[in-house]
């Protein structure tokens, strides 16, 4: 029986994402536990590094990204880039069963949401053409239309470097995430380049020796590093439940679009095809919005524990008069 490339990645994308949403629950308990012998990690402290659990899941994350990556190789990114929202379903839902973290009836329509996009994602996704060199590729990632998506990209990122990210990155979450999402959709095509490569080193066809390689390797480094960085700023100034959503929708629609002007993922589709891929796409991105939603109505509504008590030192005074004591913090009623 022959498996095609598009079953290959998709198998790999949904192993990826299972991987990658279970580490999230492994390595929260892992904080937890080691929380109990020392300083947490919300406070600045490292004792989760020797704790094994939290290294089990940092080891899921790895073989998840691993997983991502080849996915690349064999399958289009429309295919496989939706398909890491999954990630999230299956983190949400863990979360309810270990972490009693509740998955209210909106965050399960979000679930249902990603899954139904996601089926119609692939029964319509497009077969890939692998390209046999990485000639072939170089030759690709020059044509003028991609020239041009590059362009425009690298001068958006400069002006958002240069001129918004001192004056509003820490006003307006679109700029250090608009800066991410552009050089992630430059990171995941040289990765998909590297892949090819490596791929075709590996059936006896060497692609060292030519200087594209190292090029697109040097390329992926740089990206990685800049994504990294402005990702970081984006988490440690605004809230988790809005990066999270918009940088998904942001990084997914602008890795899809560079990969079809690149290496034309919907040649040869008819209309159809491609309006149930971008339907799905919108179905994904939609339940993606609701389950973060869902998440930050219950930690609004939850809030931190509080606890409040009233100390008398004296029957005579009035209660105004006394002192109270008074604890903001789940963490006490552990």
């Amino acid at each position: 029986m022959v498996v095609s490339d598009n079953t290959k990645g998709l198998i790999l994308a949904v192993l990826s994402s299972t991987f990658i949403g279970s580490s999230f629950i492994v390595k929260k308990k892992g904080l937890k536990r080691a929380a109990l012998f020392g300083t947490s990690a919300g406070v600045g402290g490292y004792t989760y590094l020797l704790e094994p659990l939290w290294w089990a899941g940092m080891v899921m994350m790895i073989v998840g990204e691993v997983a991502n990556f080849v996915a690349y190789v064999f399958a289009p990114a429309v295919l496989v880039t939706p398909l890491g929202a999954l990630s999230i379903i299956i983190s949400a839902i863990l979360a309810h069963f270990s972490l009693n973290e509740r998955l209210q009836k909106m965050g399960v329509l979000g679930c249902v949401s990603c899954i139904v996009g996601s089926v119609v994602i692939v029964i319509h996704a497009p077969q890939e053409q692998t390209p046999n060199s990485i000639e072939e590729i170089w030759k690709l990632a020059t044509q003028p239309a991609f020239l041009i998506y590059v362009a425009a990209t690298l001068s958006i990122v400069l002006a958002l470097v240069l001129h918004f990210e001192p004056h509003y990155g820490q006003t307006n979450v679109l700029v250090n995430l608009g800066i991410c999402s552009l050089m992630g959709s430059l990171t995941v095509v040289s990765i998909k380049a590297i892949g090819i490569a490596i791929k075709l080193t590996l059936e006896g066809v060497s692609q060292v020796a030519y200087p594209q390689t190292w090029f697109f390797l040097t390329v992926a480094t740089v990206s990685v590093i800049t994504q990294l960085n402005y990702l970081n700023k984006a988490l440690d100034t605004f809230n988790t439940s809005i990066v999270s959503p918009i940088y998904y929708v942001m990084f997914t629609t602008l890795t899809i679009a560079a990969n079809a002007i690149m290496f034309k993922d919907w040649s040869g589709q008819d209309v159809g095809s491609i309006a149930s891929e971008i339907c799905g796409f919108i179905t994904v991105l939609s339940g993606t919005v609701i389950l973060h939603a869902t998440r930050e109505e219950e930690e609004q509504s939850t809030g931190p524990g509080t606890l409040t008590w009233y100390v008398s030192g004296d029957p005579v005074k009035a209660i105004n008069d006394d002192h109270f004591i008074i604890l903001r913090s789940s963490d006490y009623f552990a």
